[in-house]
């Protein structure tokens, strides 16, 4: 008799039915314009939308910057100046960091990482070995030899909406700068102080999800123009994966924030199904 329960047991367990629909993990409601999600390791596209479509990049462009400079292996402590050919002519924006301020080439790519600091990032490719025009140059080599044949680069900040790249393009341009211990640790400092002749200046992450303990982020990068809208890359772990997220042309200040922690939960509940999947 007890032989038979479990045999009746184990066959009502074989014959079950696979998870209805409703029990499947949900689509993730991506707003960004153009977006792509990915795995960091294999490379395997777990979500994308418009991923091939050309746009500005905006700010996201000081990534690429970043690893030019630290490719010339230039002295992090020299000092560099604020000159005026860092005045931003193009779109008069300003900055925190007066004509004349004088600080370290590690400092300058700290708060151009960080805190999108352009004044920071001119001066950088400006005394790039043979000058700005010979980075620009390095940087469109770089991407080419990245893979990223649908990305442009015309200058170092991304204040010109000629920098132009795809959602897949950037996510090569995210996992070849998570190689760089140097953009590792600047693009997540939370917060930052300088010294301004006699004056501390304190700089903050435009990103606010470094600040948030939920997020275990490698690399990161915000960049805004009215043309680009807002945009995020992000080199972060979910369940235990490294996971690339580039969101482009995001509308609102909160929604390329608010699309990263949708993909997140999304990825977090996809680990969840599969795992019970897996039991079965």
């Amino acid at each position: 008799m007890f032989g038979t329960l479990i045999a009746a047991c184990l066959t009502a367990v074989q014959a079950a039915p696979p998870p209805r629909a409703s029990q499947r993990t949900p689509a993730v409601d991506i707003r960004s314009r153009a977006a792509l999600i990915m795995r960091a390791d294999t490379g395997q596209v777990l979500y994308a939308k418009n991923a091939d479509q050309t746009l500005p990049i905006a700010s996201i462009t000081k990534l690429m910057t970043a690893m030019v400079v630290l490719d010339a292996g230039q002295p992090m402590n020299q000092i560099l100046t604020i000159t005026d050919a860092e005045r931003d002519h193009l779109r008069s924006t300003t900055s925190r960091l007066a004509i004349g301020t004088r600080l370290s080439r590690s400092d300058m790519l700290r708060l151009a990482l960080m805190s999108s600091e352009n004044r920071a990032a001119a001066a950088l490719l400006r005394n790039y070995p043979g000058g700005k025009n010979a980075g620009v140059a390095a940087m469109n080599r770089k991407a080419q030899a990245l893979g990223m044949t649908r990305t442009h680069f015309v200058e170092a900040t991304g204040l010109s909406g000629d920098n132009r790249s795809t959602p897949t393009d950037l996510a090569r341009l995210v996992r070849a700068a998570a190689r760089y211990a140097t953009i590792r640790a600047y693009s997540t400092t939370p917060e930052y102080t300088v010294k301004v002749g006699r004056h501390l200046i304190q700089y903050r992450n435009s990103n606010p999800l470094v600040r948030n303990p939920q997020w275990n982020i490698a690399v990161t990068k915000t960049g805004y123009l009215n043309e680009a809208g807002r945009c995020l890359v992000m080199h972060t772990t979910v369940s235990g994966k490294p996971v690339v997220m580039v969101l482009m042309d995001s509308s609102g200040t909160l929604t390329r924030v608010g699309d990263a922690n949708r993909a997140r939960r999304w990825m977090e509940a996809s680990a969840r199904t599969s795992q019970v999947a897996a039991r079965r």
